[in-house]
This record gives structure tokens, sequence and C-alpha cells, in this order.
């Protein structure tokens, strides 16, 4: 299993493209993984015959565990796997690869009559045993050989648990739900409290008069669709190229400088969120931008996404002004030195030329690393993001 990026730790076997005993060309797709609701394809080292895979479909592997074992053209198959298998334990490692796809594995005997009670249970199926809290000893397998599946387990989790034999208690405690944290949940939470936890983050906010950008949505509607967020992306990108060092990040004791103004994009999904990135914002055109961002937002809710969408951001937009909220402190996407958390636009009266006028106004919270950039840089990058916003740039 490959490692995608620094704080990728494990990959879900979605899918194989060849079948034990097929050829494979080297650089040819190989397998499907998933990570962080991501499909990515791995691709073959070398040239060869697929000898063996050593997980099923749906398991979930640690970076740096094997997935397949790859055959010379010409060699035994069985050879190839009892050799892997053999070095393996030599390592202090058990062998115990998953059965291939094209044979079932042996009829095992049943549970009662193996040694030490041992059941059959595939890896995925032991796997969320555990994440559900299901007893495997209460399973009847309906695999091959009594063997437990991943069906089976979801079977026995939805079935409501026996009742307890009555106790004498003052009054009965209605049962607390519990949802194991696990696939995109998990995996935001543990980069989120990382976060918090090595970089010193601080947010700033400030009300900004957006009544020109309004006006200028509306006139650019005639011509194409395009969002407050499409607009922010354009003035963002280009504010970065004024103000670099919100681009940049800290990498040991060096600050370094982006190659180039990729800006991500928070999108909202039912189990989290994801941030697809915009690549080279700073030299595309608002209309560029806004069709990019709607194509990325809809492979993001269809979950096709592929890593190459979500990876080489230097910068986060993230907007909740479409759900009524007014401010909020962002938190920093892992590796990037800022993120901008754009509010809801409300019309009231402000102070305008000297005058009480009806004003669109919008509040935005920048939240940056202040190791690698202090706050009055922060706040002249904001000021400049919103004149951007309001004229373009100048």
């Amino acid at each position: 299993m490959p490692k995608f990026g620094l704080t990728m730790h494990e990959g879900t076997v979605q899918r194989y493209f060849k079948a034990v005993g097929e050829q494979v060309s080297a650089g040819e797709p190989l397998y499907e993984v998933e990570t962080e609701k991501v499909l990515y394809e791995v691709e073959a080292p070398s040239s060869g015959v697929v000898a063996a895979w050593l997980v099923e479909e749906g398991a979930t592997v640690d970076c740096g565990v094997a997935v397949a074992v790859l055959a010379e053209p010409g060699e035994d198959l069985s050879a190839v796997s009892a050799r892997y298998a053999a070095r393996v334990s030599s390592n202090g490692a058990t062998a115990s690869p998953a059965p291939t796809r094209q044979s079932a594995p042996a009829p095992e005997a049943p549970a009662s009559a193996q040694t030490g009670g041992r059941r059959p249970v595939s890896p995925v199926a032991r796997k969320l045993a555990s994440e559900l809290g299901v007893n495997l000893d209460s399973i009847e397998g309906t695999g091959p050989g009594g063997r437990v599946t991943k069906e089976d387990v979801e079977r026995a989790a939805s079935k409501p648990k026996a009742a307890a034999p009555a106790v004498s208690a003052p009054t009965a405690q209605p049962a607390v739900p519990r949802t194991p944290l696990r696939g995109a949940r998990k995996t935001i939470a543990e980069r989120m409290h990382q976060s918090l936890r090595e970089t010193a983050q601080l947010t700033i906010t400030t009300e900004a008069d957006v009544t020109p950008a309004t006006e200028l949505r509306t006139r650019l509607k005639n011509d194409f669709d395009v969002t407050y967020t499409d607009m922010l992306v354009h003035a963002a990108a280009r504010a970065l190229l004024r103000h670099p060092r919100l681009a940049a990040r800290l990498e040991g004791a060096e600050i370094v400088a982006p190659a180039a103004i990729n800006v991500g994009i928070a999108v909202a999904l039912s189990e989290g969120l994801i941030v697809p990135v915009i690549r080279d914002a700073a030299r595309r055109a608002l209309r560029e931008i806004a069709i990019e961002a709607k194509a990325l937002g809809e492979k993001a809710r269809m979950g096709n996404l592929k890593l190459e969408d979500v990876t080489g951001g230097v910068f986060t937009i993230t907007n909740l002004g479409t759900y009524g909220v007014d401010a909020f402190t962002p938190i920093l996407n892992l590796g990037e030195t800022a993120i901008l958390g754009v509010g809801r636009i409300v019309e009231k009266p402000a102070i305008y030329r000297g005058e009480i006028a009806r004003r669109s106004m919008m509040t935005l919270s920048l939240t940056f690393d202040h190791r690698v950039v202090d706050g009055a840089p922060a706040a002249a990058f904001l000021q400049t993001v919103i004149e951007f916003f309001n004229y373009g740039e100048r």
C-alpha cells in the first residue's frame, strides 16, 4: 500500500483490475485505492504476472503493507507465493494471505472442531466486528466453509440485542446511541486535532462592505454562472501573489515559497468535507475558475475525485454563508499557512460617503499560522482580498 501524502496512514482496496494469473505491464493500473473519499489507481511497479492478492477487496490496509505478489513471466505462481510467505514468516510476521478472487478457499472444519475453536473470518469482517462491537462467536458464517463475511457482521449488528435478565435497579437507564469514529469522520478528527496541536493558529476578522461585489456578480450572471466563492478564489489567488508569505509553508527550520497558487475550496459532504483544489488559480480568468469549481464540486459529491484533485493546495477558502453563519474560526489544513472563512452577506445600514445608506456587508475570518506570518501582514492580505473582491486587480 503506497503512501500518497504525509497524513495518509491507510487505504482501502476498492477493486482489483487483474486476476491471479493475468499478466501486467509496468505502469499499468493494478488496483484501486480509496483514501479519505478519494480514489487512486495504483500502477504496477514492474511487468510480470499476478501471483497472489494478499487482501480482499474492501479491506483497509496500513501504508507499507503488501497487497499483491508479482511473479516473473514463466515462474510457478504457487512457488512465488510460498517464497513470499516464507520471507514474511522469517521476519516475525504471520503469512496468511487472503484467498484470491478466482479460487474459493478450501472448506474449513466447523469452529467446534478446529484447534482452539478458531473461527474462519475474513479480515474485513474481523475489523468491522471490532468497530461495531459485534461478538464473532455469536455469528453463523455464510461464506465457504462457514467463513464469517462482512455481510454476516452487518446483519448481526442490525439485529436487536437480546434483552438482558431483569435485575433489581432503581430505574432502567435508556440505551445511549454510539457511533464508531471511522472513515472520513475519523480522518477529519485526527487532522484537525493535529493541526491545532502542531501550529500556532490565530484568527482575525473584519466586516467588509461588499456592495460593489454584489453588483458585479449581478452583471456577470447575465454572461455566465458565478458564485461569491468563485469571486473570492479569484480575488484571494491574486492577493497571494502580492502577499506570498500567506501561501508559503513551514518545513523544519525553513519557510518554503509556493511553486504555484493552488487554492482549495471546502465542499461539504454527508460524512464530512473535502477540499478539491483549483490549480494555478492566480493565472486563470474568473470564468475558468467558476467552471472548474462547479465541476470539482460535482465530482466531490459523486465521490469521483482523484488524488490529483485534492493535493497541492497552498490556501483554502471555506464558505458557511449559505448556512446563515456570520463569522466562525476555521482550522488550518495541515501543511498550509492560512485559510479564509466566509460568512453570509447581509444588507444593513452603514456609513457610506458620510451618509447612512443600505449596504451589503460580509464578515471574513482569516486563520493563519503565527509561526510563518505576523498579524499585520495577515491583515494587509485580508484587505487586499476585499479590494480585489470588490473591484478586481488594479
